[in-house]
């Protein structure tokens, strides 16, 4: 601990400075402490993964069925049970740790970042790559990433609840405490996990990782219990219906077989291997991988999960509440237009070049008539800009360039006039100030929001002179800022006033006039908004700005629906009346955010809500998809959103929900898939023992189609590429089952049809039913089994669509998982492994008729598909 020594023992004992410390030193210092991290109670085993693949109850039965096959001396069977077990673990060993290793990798993406200052300059790294004597910046929303002792702050205060179990934020101080000190009343430090509820500060790291008091508690670093998807448990619903009708089908196989004359030992092995192919006790798995990979794929599209349910209600998003700024439009500000001494001035250049000039009428205005309200701009300001990189704020970073092309730079203006005090910007506030030094006296810069500013002088500064203010040049100002506003254009006020003594900062000020600056919409926005539209999915605009602004922008871009202001909704008592004709909410506050979801959640909407501020977290919370900023986001919205957004740009939430929708689909397309054709295999082996044939395949065969064969189609199904018009459709139900009335009918179709081709291709190879030609038959019907398979992979490409609009070649990891199957099959047909599988070579002929007859399922679905497009035409979306 660090919290009884001063300021300067503590740089001296570190080896550091208010510059920080130099790239070279702190990477020999993380090479001495290691990563500034908390280590995982539970790494990943892959040893461990291999076992959990034997804990089911299918792989139970498999083993005493192994079990029985070896004490009777059944070593055949006993051998194939045997190598199909330990494939069946490899395969589902590849799953899990592939998906685990997804899910690990996401967690790396959405690690904690820091500000740092090395080498005397403001840098962004991640969290994990800091460093004892590392010099670390602190502001509102920021989750503290080392244990760290305060050397500079303005009111700032921390949640230590995580901590120290206080629910109420901690004021901190910079005074030296006892040694004794208890933890709760060390005030001048800082702990890692705890949040910075309001204020900023710069601290130098003393602790990192285990060393940190988070460290040391082993209770706050357990990982928390990954629940169940939504999906997850209708799957497991669906698997425990399924299991019970199948162990009934399986003993009604067993006793008919038996009382036929049957072995017991082949109808008992039959029975556990149809159990095994019918009962999907691996679905809920499958979510998991699918919505692993899926998210993996978001990430390349600029969205970052880091809650994997929150895929599936992706799908499932009715209303896209988005802010304005940085999201809709490119947050890149740039001021354009300036009023100060009762003239509208406009500013050339354009982003963060310090080149341009100060135009009224269209010739040069000297400058020295606008460089206090220049120097107010830079010196009430968070932001650095080096070499065109923003550090903090956009807006902020405009007022420092606008400021630089009259060549006021703002290391030197801060040097001049050190800032002493300072009361933070908040979103109930709208405005900012800090008081400076400037010839002897002690001056207050204020900025914010125009009314607020206005609302709060008493004077104006006019050509160098301060005069009295007088109500309607307040309402003129006040215009201006509207016709700024209706331009979309950005607007913040200035002014400043002498603090004497106690005097109050924010009252009674001297307006010096506004700067406008323009932020431009994104170039895609209005591309994804209309896709939202024809996705059935509407979209809010709820910015902090003028309602006159926002309706600019929004025009822009393309929203439709009225606007309505914070003040007008703090008078509406019943908002879900009116809310979904509003497509517009300007000047609100956060807390009206909750609002706004309330109201549309009442109306049966799914909710995706964006927000960047501490006060947006309850809100994002009570979203269904709460999606914070990568960039401009506090870690305070990050930690309580589902998304973050890595460019913080409002196309990529429409980018994530089509992949919410494609991932959601391709689960969907898996389940078909397994359910359809382990029903073919089902009822064919239960109808050939109701009509008296001897079994067409035996339990081995069953086993390998199930746990080997049709495993790779299966997986390459959950890659399989978005349908070109997934955004054409209503958004998913989410109170729907899995399985549609259509996808259920076309199954038992699927079924059935595998039924009668195997058994007909079955009985017209062994006509007489004698022992001589049945292996035979039995690897034909086996063939037939397999491929019909193959043929109803292509089937599940779309639920409604025809495999050809779809695109045959469009998944061609898909077609070399079918190749693979096939191959596997010929190994099992055409080497001395057929010995075991009870198989013998077929020739060209016999494949040819077995394509054929396999080719029907395709052809029966394609009909099927074709007839509720036609009889259903709304259904298809």
């Amino acid at each position: 601990m660090h919290h009884n020594k001063s300021e300067e023992e503590i740089f001296k004992e570190l080896g550091t400075s208010k510059n920080g410390l130099s790239e070279e030193e702190a990477a020999k210092r993380l090479h001495h402490y290691g990563y500034n991290e908390i280590r995982e109670a539970k790494k990943i085993s892959p040893l461990k993964i291999f076992f959990q693949q034997f804990n089911s109850a299918v792989v139970y039965i498999l083993i005493a069925a192994l079990v029985i096959s070896i004490f009777l001396d059944e070593t055949i069977d006993a051998v194939v049970i045997g190598v199909i077990l330990i494939l069946n673990a490899l395969f589902g060993f590849y799953q899990e740790y592939r998906a685990e290793k997804a899910v690990e990798a996401l967690k790396k993406l959405a690690s904690l970042k820091a500000t740092v200052i090395r080498d005397g300059r403001e840098k962004e790294i991640d969290a994990k790559l800091l460093v004892p004597g590392d010099i670390i910046k602190l502001v509102e929303g920021d989750k503290i990433p080392a244990d760290s002792r305060l050397f500079e702050l303005a009111n700032l205060q921390t949640q230590e609840a995580a901590l120290t179990g206080e629910s109420t934020p901690v004021k901190k101080m910079l005074k030296v405490l006892s040694e004794k000190t208890m933890l709760a009343d060390i005030v001048n430090m800082v702990f890692s996990g705890t949040i910075v509820a309001t204020g900023k500060g710069k601290a130098i790291v003393t602790e990192t990782g285990m060393k940190t008091e988070i460290g040391k508690i082993a209770k706050l670093i357990e990982e928390t219990k990954i629940e169940e998807t939504p999906l997850q448990k209708k799957l497991n619903q669906l698997g425990r219906w399924l299991g019970v009708l199948t162990i009934f089908i399986s003993l009604i196989i067993f006793i008919v077989g038996i009382a036929t004359g049957g072995k017991i030992i082949e109808f008992f092995i039959l029975a556990v291997a149809l159990a095994v192919a019918a009962i999907p006790e691996g679905l809920p798995a499958v979510v998991t991988i699918g919505l692993a990979l899926g998210s993996q794929r978001m990430v390349k599209r600029n969205a970052l999960i880091r809650k994997l349910p929150s895929v599936e209600t992706l799908g499932s998003t009715t209303v896209i509440c988005t802010d304005k700024t940085g999201t809709l439009t490119k947050n890149e500000m740039t001021v354009k237009k300036i009023y100060a001494n009762n003239k509208i001035i406009d500013v050339t250049g354009a982003g963060y070049e310090i080149k341009g000039e100060f135009l009224f009428n269209n010739s040069r205005v000297d400058a020295a008539e606008i460089e206090l309200l220049l120097k107010i701009g830079a010196l009430n300001n968070d932001a650095s800009l080096n070499d065109g990189n923003v550090i903090g704020d956009p807006t902020e970073a405009s007022l420092i360039v606008s400021a630089a092309k009259r060549g006021l730079k703002k290391e030197e203006l801060e040097a001049m006039h050190k800032r002493i005090d300072e009361i933070p910007f908040n979103s109930e506030r709208k405005i900012m100030t800090t008081v400076h030094e400037f010839n002897g006296e002690n001056l207050a810069f204020v900025k914010g929001a125009p009314e607020v500013v206005i609302s709060l002088c008493t004077s104006i500064y006019e050509n160098g002179k301060i005069r009295k203010l007088r109500e309607e040049e307040k309402t003129e100002i006040l215009e201006i800022n509207k016709e700024f506003g209706s331009n979309a254009l950005r607007v913040l006020g200035f002014a400043f006033k002498t603090v004497i003594g106690k005097d109050r900062m924010e009252k009674n000020l001297i307006f010096v006039g506004l700067q406008a600056m323009i932020d431009p919409p994104r170039e895609e926005v209005k591309h994804a908004i209309i896709k939202c539209k024809n996705a059935g999915i509407k979209v809010v605009m709820i910015t902090g700005d003028h309602e006159i602004t926002a309706r600019a922008i929004g025009k822009e871009v393309g929203l439709e629906g009225k606007s309505l202001t914070g003040e007008q909704l703090e008078k509406i008592h019943n908002l879900e009346e009116i809310v979904e004709s509003i497509a517009i909410y300007a000047r609100v506050n956060p807390e009206h955010k909750i609002r706004i979801v309330n109201a549309l959640k009442k109306k049966g909407h799914i909710v995706a809500m964006t927000g960047d501020g501490v006060n947006d977290a309850p809100a994002l919370k009570r979203a269904d998809i709460g999606i914070a900023m990568g960039i401009t986001g506090t870690d305070v919205a990050k930690e309580a959103s589902v998304m973050i957004l890595t460019d913080d740009n409002f196309a990529s939430i429409v980018n994530a929900v089509e992949e919410g929708r494609g991932i959601y689909d391709n689960i969907k397309k898996f389940v078909e898939y397994l359910l359809s054709s382990n029903l073919g295999e089902i009822l064919t082996l239960f109808f050939s023992i109701l009509i008296g044939l001897p079994l067409p395949v035996i339990a081995i065969m069953i086993l390998w189609i199930n746990l080997v064969t049709d495993g790779l189609p299966a997986l390459a199904l959950s890659v399989d590429p978005l349908d070109p018009y997934i955004m054409e459709r209503k958004p998913n139900n989410p109170k729907a089952r899995i399985i549609s009335n259509v996808v259920l009918i076309r199954m038992f179709i699927v079924g059935f049809t595998m039924m009668i081709g195997t058994l007909a291709i079955f009985k017209a190879y062994n006509p007489e039913m004698n022992e001589t030609n049945l292996i035979y038959a039995q690897t034909i019907a086996f063939s037939t089994l397999m491929v019909f398979q193959m043929f109803n992979v292509l089937n599940c490409r779309s639920e409604f669509k025809s495999l050809f609009k779809v695109g045959i070649f469009r998944n061609m990891k898909l077609w070399g998982a079918i190749l693979i199957s096939i191959l596997m099959h010929l190994l099992i047909v055409y080497t001395p492994l057929n010995i075991f599988f009870k198989t013998v070579p077929l020739n060209l002929i016999d494949w040819i008729y077995i394509v054929l007859v396999s080719s029907t399922v395709l052809i029966v679905v394609e009909i099927h598909k074709f007839a509720v497009a036609k009889l259903r035409p709304g259904f298809i979306g």
